[in-house]
């Protein structure tokens, strides 16, 4: 059983990392860069005409994507710490594998995503390769060796877990089996609000500077007499001239 003041103290430091990742990621943006990666002809038909609405809106697209890519990595590095912990697991060096550990005399490859629903049918298929060719390599080097593959799903649910050439464990059952602890999934929540009071607040201060400053950029390039020029937006964003 992990020590709960070991799990509170990494995950207190490491969710602060998340957190300075989170205003770094801000601090970056460049107004052009997110515009030239969004879909006008969405924003047209929503019929968006007010300008800082539609930075709101595309800025908290990007936002969003990227938040859940870095809160990702975050808890793939709480699983391989808990799993350290507890048997000794290791983040693997198998492409496409994050994690590797023995347990009642089986070797585990773990493929670790944040909820269930991550991939379409093609990103699957990708996993079970990436699951086939660690199996064949570490049998390469001991032929009896049982290889489990796990596809690890940090929150969420599936009911239906065996997959035939792979395991796919959600939620609860996935901190369970990686921890031997039945309450790891709620266990990891309470740490997690570690001054998350403060650094939201600090988070939100640069994201209102960068909505005030990013909607005058957005006024003064892209509309004449406060009305939003789509054609010159689109131009920016499609055009051949501004590629």
């Amino acid at each position: 059983m992990i020590d709960e003041n070991d799990l509170n103290e990494y995950v207190e430091k490491h969710i602060e990392i998340f957190h300075n990742n989170r205003i770094m990621n801000i601090s970056n943006l460049k107004l052009a860069n997110i515009l030239k990666h969004k879909n006008p002809y969405l924003f047209r038909a929503k019929n968006i005409l007010n300008a800082g609405e539609l930075i709101k809106t595309i800025l908290d697209a990007h936002l969003s994507s990227a938040e859940e890519t870095m809160f990702g990595e975050f808890l793939e590095s709480l699983a391989i710490y808990i799993c350290g912990m507890i048997y000794g697991g290791v983040k693997s060096s198998s492409p496409g594998i994050d994690l590797e550990f023995n347990k009642e005399n089986k070797r585990y490859i773990v493929s670790i995503k944040s909820g269930p629903n991550w991939g379409n049918s093609r990103q699957v298929a990708k996993m079970i390769d990436d699951f086939n060719r660690a199996s064949r390599i570490i049998r390469s080097n001991n032929k009896e060796t049982t290889v489990i593959a796990i596809n690890g799903c940090c929150y969420g649910k599936d009911d239906k877990p065996d997959k035939g050439s792979y395991f796919k464990l959600c939620g609860q059952r996935f901190w369970e089996f990686i921890s031997c602890d039945e309450e790891m999934y709620t266990k990891i929540i309470v740490p997690l609000g570690y001054k998350a009071k403060e650094k939201n607040d600090n988070f939100y201060t640069e994201y209102s500077k960068l909505i005030n400053n990013f909607t005058a950029e957005f006024i003064q390039d892209f509309c004449d007499k406060g009305v939003i020029n789509w054609n010159k937006l689109l131009q920016f964003n499609s055009g051949k001239k501004f590629s």
